[in-house]
């Protein structure tokens, strides 16, 4: 693999490191998982169960209630996914950790292209198999874009969820208005964005999983695909978005 200072394409490993980093913080890239996540939550809700592969916290509430009632096995399915969910957030800490460069050349690639990979296996399974072998899977690849992809530029966001996304989008706008803030603005247009986008995906997601069935997951695993799109056009123009 070479040394620190090794040259690709005229540009150090350490200059192709800046440039995937930058690309996973932009704004089109935020969109388009934001847009994929909504869609599998209300694909898995639909399709596999009521359950949220993504939300974790809707998972533990469903579960707890139905561990309450006596209904152990019910409240299993809850269970699954939540390990996964571990699992997954273990896998990309491991990754921004660094340690993975020296085995695997562009991790953050192969992240999403795993990713993808993972979600468009789920779309050749019928609807008989039994949810947990799709809810497990969709947590885990959830869990590693929490782990490796939260950040727009400076702004901190959640590609899985919206709760979080809407009280910055709030705070931001208050000190926007409240102290003129310029910088408070923009940041409250850019989570503004993100939840209408969030909206859309979830929609989609739902008119999607009613008309094509389980192979609705082909959509958000394109989407995923298309982020790879992204960082194989910012490399070759060798720019940091």
């Amino acid at each position: 693999m070479g040394g620190r200072g090794e040259t690709v394409y005229g540009r150090t490993k350490e200059d192709e490191r800046h440039i995937m980093a930058a690309t996973s913080t932009t704004l089109r890239f935020a969109l388009l998982l934001t847009v994929a996540n909504a869609f599998l939550d209300s694909y898995t809700y639909l399709s596999r169960g009521g359950v949220f592969a993504n939300v974790q916290t809707g998972n533990m509430i469903f579960g707890a209630i139905q561990l309450s009632e006596g209904r152990a096995a019910d409240a299993a399915a809850h269970l699954w996914p939540i390990l996964a969910f571990f699992a997954g957030v273990g896998l990309a800490a491991h990754v921004k950790s660094g340690r993975v460069d020296r085995y695997l050349r562009h991790p953050l690639r192969w992240a999403i292209l795993v990713q993808a990979t993972v979600l468009a296996v789920i779309g050749f399974l019928p609807a008989t198999v039994p949810n947990s072998c799709v809810t497990v899977p969709i947590s885990f690849v959830a869990a590693m874009q929490i782990g490796l992809f939260r950040t727009i530029g400076d702004l901190t966001y959640m590609p899985v969820a919206t709760t979080g996304n809407l009280m910055r989008l709030v705070e931001a706008g208050y000190t926007g208005v409240a102290d003129h803030d310029r910088t408070a603005r923009e940041a409250s247009r850019i989570y503004a964005v993100l939840t209408v986008f969030f909206t859309i995906g979830a929609v989609i997601g739902a008119l999607a999983t009613r008309t094509l069935g389980v192979h609705a997951i082909w959509l958000p695993a394109a989407l995923l695909a298309a982020t790879l799109v992204l960082f194989v056009v910012d490399e070759r123009r060798g720019t940091r978005p």
